[in-house]
């Protein structure tokens, strides 16, 4: 099965089976009982980044995969009264340990690849 990871969401689930579902607006519209249903399995998601992210976002069920496609960006995650920077090419990866809070500075319009667990997935302003 064709996948366009541009449009489409797919979660995985704890027994293997998988569910491509529609991504972006379409995803983020549901109601929120839905949207925390699929949010017991791992997500994986493409997102187009043109700017710095507008909010941290913290995960607190599980670690989260970030794999960068193209462009250039600055992971930062928080570590006690730190914030770590990581910054990534295409190519790299970084693995966000769960319960940590994160957020992204965008160098060059990028996409990125998103691997979570998102059930319960806080957010603050950057």
């Amino acid at each position: 099965m064709k996948i366009d990871s541009q449009k489409n969401y797919v979660a995985l689930a704890g027994d293997g089976n998988a569910t491509v579902l529609l991504g972006g607006d379409a995803f983020w519209s549901l109601p929120e009982p839905d949207i925390e249903a699929w949010g017991k399995h791992w997500l994986i998601s493409e997102f187009s980044c043109e700017s710095d992210w507008p909010s941290w976002e913290m995960h607190p069920h599980a670690d989260e995969f970030v794999y960068l496609l193209s462009g250039t960006a600055d992971f930062l995650l928080e570590e006690g009264d730190e914030v770590k920077r990581i910054s990534m090419q295409p190519g790299a990866a970084v693995l966000v340990p769960k319960g940590r809070w994160h957020t992204a500075k965008v160098h060059a319009p990028s996409r990125m690849l998103f691997m979570t667990m998102g059930l319960g997935t806080e957010h603050r302003p950057a």
